[in-house]
């Protein structure tokens, strides 16, 4: 194990050393029917040096709209946590862009900081994944990019919600029904439809395009270990030991036992749920304190470092390319 981090570590210092800027930019994905417009942004290879992209109370190291540099490459999809931003993750993002990965993350429509119209509906879980396939569709058809994403070799990273949203993708089955219990004490929003048995029309949609998932600290209520049966592609799993947002601690272990043996499951010691959101700014800790507190003695800035360098490890393993 502890070879096992060094070598993460050794990755992520090189990768630093030779690093440019990871390009950026916007993308706009247009309503399609009864499907909502999409928003979000692309990080990807860039050869110029780094620059500064203000977005507010986050400043990213990217260059906006830089020529893309590289072919072939393989695509990783974000998906954030309940009423979050495509831009929550931009660390992992900028890191695996400068190794050579397209990054692509969204604002989940109707569940975002800006919108949160869907936030308090049990029909957000479904409509959740159905926004990642769309997102997949859009970078491998309409996107500029398109003709330089490696279509054969697709990973998502999900956050929170968006651990569920991972997970539904690579094929693990929600039973809204085993949310009875946690609902009890919470009967209004989502809990009040489970516990009127409100439940969807159908069950999340997996997409086969995916080979491999990084999801962290899921909320998992929803899922039994029987859930996970179809799931067959590399996870690595991370959890905090501390929790919150409706992600309890130990909750995680539901799905650390119902996966496949050969998945990474990870316990991050001290860390609370947020502790996975990319470092904050000074301007964001004043804007939002609730994601940028973390627990006396947790580094977040030092576990980052290490965060990404393992998530890069694990998408370099098992997106490669063929030989």
């Amino acid at each position: 194990m502890q070879a096992c981090k060094l070598l993460s570590a050794i990755i992520f210092c090189v990768v630093a050393t030779v690093a440019h800027a990871a390009g950026f930019r916007t993308i706009d994905i247009s309503a399609d029917g009864s499907n909502p417009a999409i928003k979000g942004a692309v990080w990807y290879p860039c050869s110029q040096p780094p620059g500064e992209i203000d977005l507010g109370v986050i400043t990213l190291p990217a260059v906006k709209d830089c020529p893309l540099a590289g072919e072939r490459l393989p695509l990783i999809v974000i998906s954030h946590g309940r009423a979050g931003s495509f831009i929550i993750h931009h660390d992992i993002a900028e890191v695996l862009a400068d190794a050579g990965f397209i990054v692509a993350a969204l604002n989940h429509p109707g569940d975002t900081a800006r919108d949160v119209s869907r936030t308090n509906e049990l029909a957000i879980f479904v409509e959740r994944p159905d926004h990642i396939r769309r997102l997949i569709d859009f970078m491998l058809g309409a996107s500029a990019l398109a003709p330089t994403v490696d279509r054969d070799r697709i990973g998502v990273f999900g956050f929170s919600r968006g651990g569920y949203t991972g997970l539904a993708l690579i094929g693990a089955r929600p039973d809204w029904a085993n949310a009875t219990e946690f609902c009890q004490e919470l009967p209004r929003g989502i809990c009040g439809q489970v516990l009127k048995k409100e439940f969807p029309a159908r069950l999340p949609t997996p997409d086969p395009r995916i080979k491999a998932a990084v999801i962290v600290d899921p909320l998992s209520v929803f899922f039994t270990a029987d859930s996970f049966s179809a799931v067959t592609i590399p996870v690595q799993l991370w959890a905090s030991e501390r929790g919150g947002d409706g992600v309890l601690p130990h909750s995680v272990d539901v799905v650390d036992r119902g996966l496949r043996p050969q998945h990474e499951y990870r316990v991050v010691p001290n860390a609370g749920h947020f502790s996975f959101a990319a470092p904050c700014s000074s301007a964001l800790a004043a804007a939002a304190p609730e994601i940028c507190t973390d627990s006396a003695g947790f580094d977040r800035a030092a576990f980052h470092r290490q965060f990404n360098a393992d998530v890069l490890a694990f998408f370099r393993t098992h997106l490669k390319a063929p030989q």
